[in-house]
């Protein structure tokens, strides 16, 4: 990394990180981490869970300013059935009834603190929701995806091409 990088600040956001299980470095400093739970439990079988994010906040209500983030991951919760007290949903989260217009109104938001040419990457688990269901629900159609071995997670990627768009 150039120190011109180093120094710039954090230029990627990810908007509801959870316990950070995608990131190798999960305290990458080109990174802000957010999340609306802030918490620490032990899961069923054990296994300590950690919630810690830099920023508290609800995806849909994100405190940054317009166009702050060249990358911005989107990794929501993507269960809308499922007790409170699983550990699938201690560990991502779940959905509310209204999931379409919850979901769309995230997207949007990390969409607004996007800048123009930057990326936003959605990692999307079809466990109880097609990405057909998402994407129609969101109202924008990525620029591509891919569809992991399991078959059921699916990474989305689109690019702000013009403010506001």
């Amino acid at each position: 990394m150039t120190e011109d990088a180093k120094t710039a600040g954090p230029i990627v956001l990810d908007a509801c990180c959870g316990p950070r299980m995608m990131w190798f470095d999960k305290q990458d400093p080109r990174a802000v981490f957010a999340d609306s739970r802030d918490l620490e439990t032990v899961l069923c079988d054990g296994r300590v869970l950690n919630i810690h994010p830099d920023v508290r906040a609800d995806f849909r209500h994100l405190p940054f300013r317009d166009g702050m983030f060249c990358h911005v991951v989107f990794d929501p919760p993507h269960l809308v059935r499922g007790g409170d007290t699983s550990w699938l949903v201690q560990k991502y989260g779940k959905l509310p009834k209204d999931w379409a217009e919850y979901l769309r109104q995230g997207f949007d938001e990390c969409w607004r603190v996007l800048k123009v040419g930057g990326t936003l990457v959605l990692k999307w688990s079809e466990v109880q929701i097609r990405a057909s269901e998402l994407t129609a629900a969101l109202g924008r159609v990525p620029l591509y995806g891919e569809r992991m071995h399991s078959g059921k997670t699916v990474w989305l990627v689109w690019v702000k091409t013009e403010a506001g768009a």
